[in-house]
């Protein structure tokens, strides 16, 4: 049984068979240099997507924190508008009461008052008078 295990060189089959032993070899070394490259590049690929998904993690929480940072200052600025709001709505309120005094006081003695128009920027915010411009440019002097 050990002879069938070895083989004797000396015989002219036995050559045969050294060249398919040695082919078997050299085949099973580019097998396990094959897999031994492919295991790198499985580990090489795990390594990148790790690093990217923390990077792609890593801009997604400066993302929420601009979104974060942004709806604060949505909810201040709608805020500060309500106020707005609520302001003009008194100051237009305000006017149509001094203009009904007016009315009044025009109907009980008899002469009218004249007065020169004032332009209201809050109703036509696009034409903001010069003035405006001006008197902010005296203010930053």
């Amino acid at each position: 049984m050990a002879s069938s295990q070895q083989r004797p060189v000396s015989s002219g089959s036995d050559g045969g068979d050294l060249q398919i032993d040695e082919r078997k070899r050299k085949r099973m070394l580019s097998n396990r240099e094959s897999a031994r490259r492919s295991r790198m590049r499985k580990q090489k690929q795990i390594e990148d997507l790790t690093e990217e998904s923390g990077r792609l993690q890593t801009e997604n929480d400066r993302v929420a924190k601009r979104i974060k940072v942004t709806e604060e200052a949505y909810v201040e600025m709608e805020a500060a508008n309500n106020v707005i709001r609520a302001q003009t709505m008194e100051l237009e309120e305000r006017l149509r009461f001094l203009n009904s005094v007016i009315d009044v006081a025009e109907d009980v003695n008899g002469f009218s008052v004249e007065m020169a128009m004032i332009p209201d920027p809050l109703l036509k915010p696009w034409f903001i008078p010069n003035y405006y411009s001006e008197s902010h440019d005296m203010m930053l002097r």
